[in-house]
């Protein structure tokens, strides 16, 4: 017997219990035609299902404990829930926490009460678990923790704040990422070559140019970029031999965007990203406004420019103003938290502040200067007062020896030497003006 087969799809919204329908019907969308069925077609989280890893492990033991799955729209969460419900064997019931409530729950607990005299598992899965509230989530409590059902939830908020710390502390988390491009491209080539389920019947083609911008502005999701190409295809008209070949401006048209001359991969990628350092550094707020909304219109990772800031504020504002690394690292924080389409506010509140700081790289300058040392000089020996000495061999070599302890002297400061003896008086550190030593 196979370990993974096809499994019913599910009904839209509400909930409903091991609905028997063989397929999803010809009339539902493309992204629901084709989602995967197994392993074999799942695509990415390489980092929890890839052979050898615990998930994958559980899955194809039926033995997968109570979980939340946090990831973004589109990455999988799902599909990797039918994929895990199918592999246990057990009474399946699924609902979505928009359209349920305690009644709901408290069904479901009967049904699972009345399986276990039977000697079978429930698996419940609950979409935009984060939706339920303190009372409808602590309703799982205690059947969670027995083992009276197996919970499986989905979200895309951060659990550690959506979801109530008992629930939390009872099921495992697992972060699904964003679909890489390459994924995308290859969901959409298979979309489109499936003569079963997705659009080989109409006999469709995509060129290149039209797959990368489906991929690039799917946003890492899947079911936008199935969605995308099944109404492209539905606008593109048949030509003389009868495919329907699908270009960039029909996807722009489907999309409703207007394309950004920026590939993330490539060259544009650099430029613009050089473009927004180079104006915060210039301390230009309004050019980096405006290569910052060029990246995020565009499609970039919103967290490839936090992190990008964080390391500005380090490099170029640096102890002119030691607060911009703490904004910095809040930004990447509260994109990370808040996700887009929002993510772009404290992205521009960020970089308006890093532009408008006063600047420095007297840290970053001084760096680079000791790394040259280092380098040129080898790994020098560190003078004997200022080595550690715990044992009395190193005592006796003495090691530690005639070491000035700062705080016993006046201003806690005394005149020692730090640097190895061959780099003595060597200047690496020059503050800001202003700044003290």
């Amino acid at each position: 017997m196979e370990l993974f087969k096809k499994i019913p799809a599910w009904p839209a919204g509400g909930h409903g219990r091991n609905p028997h329908r063989a397929k999803a019907s010809p009339l539902s969308p493309l992204a629901d035609r084709m989602r995967p069925a197994d392993l074999g077609e799942f695509f990415g989280q390489g980092h929890l299902v890839s052979e050898g890893k615990f998930l994958r492990r559980a899955i194809e033991k039926g033995e997968v404990p109570s979980i939340i799955l946090w990831g973004p729209p589109g990455c999988g969460k799902t599909t990797l829930a039918r994929i895990i419900a199918e592999s246990s064997g057990s009474d399946f019931t699924a609902f979505s926490a928009v359209m349920s409530g305690v009644k709901e729950i408290r069904e479901v607990i009967k049904l699972a009460w009345r399986n276990l005299g039977l000697g079978k598992k429930t698996v419940l899965f609950v979409d935009e678990i984060h939706r339920f509230n303190r009372a409808q989530q602590d309703a799982f409590l205690h059947h969670v923790e027995d083992g009276t059902l197996t919970l499986i939830g989905a979200t895309t908020e951060n659990p550690s704040f959506e979801v109530n710390a008992p629930l939390l502390s009872r099921c495992k988390v697992f972060v699904l990422n964003a679909l890489a491009s390459e994924d995308i491209k290859t969901l959409v080539e298979r979309a489109l070559k499936d003569t079963e389920r997705g659009l080989g019947r109409l006999n469709a083609k995509a060129d290149q140019d039209a797959l990368e911008f489906i991929a690039g502005f799917s946003h890492g999701d899947a079911r936008e970029a199935l969605n995308t190409l099944e109404n492209s295809c539905m606008m593109a008209p048949a030509d003389a031999g009868g495919a329907r070949v699908i270009t960039v401006d029909i996807v722009k048209e489907a999309m409703q965007k207007k394309a950004l001359l920026y590939d993330k991969g490539g060259e544009e990628h650099y430029n613009v990203i050089s473009a927004f350092i180079k104006s915060m550094r210039g301390s230009d707020p309004d050019a980096a406004l405006y290569w910052l909304a060029r990246m995020v219109e565009a499609g970039e990772d919103p967290l490839f420019i936090a992190r990008r800031m964080v390391i500005f504020s380090s490099e170029d504002i640096g102890n002119a103003d030691p607060a911009a690394l703490s904004v910095a690292v809040a930004v990447k924080e509260a994109v990370h938290f808040v996700g887009m389409p929002e993510g772009f506010i404290p992205l521009a509140q960020g970089a308006a502040y890093l532009a408008t700081a006063p600047k420095s790289n007297a840290s970053y300058a001084a760096y680079l200067r000791a790394k040259e040392d280092v380098v040129g000089k080898g790994a020098l020996p560190v003078p004997l007062h200022l080595r550690n000495a715990p044992t009395r061999l190193m005592k006796d070599l003495g090691y530690g020896k005639d070491y000035k302890y700062p705080h016993n002297y006046e201003g806690s400061k005394v005149d020692e030497a730090y640097l190895p003896a061959e780099l003595k008086g060597k200047k690496y550190y020059t503050p800001p003006e202003g700044k003290k030593q």
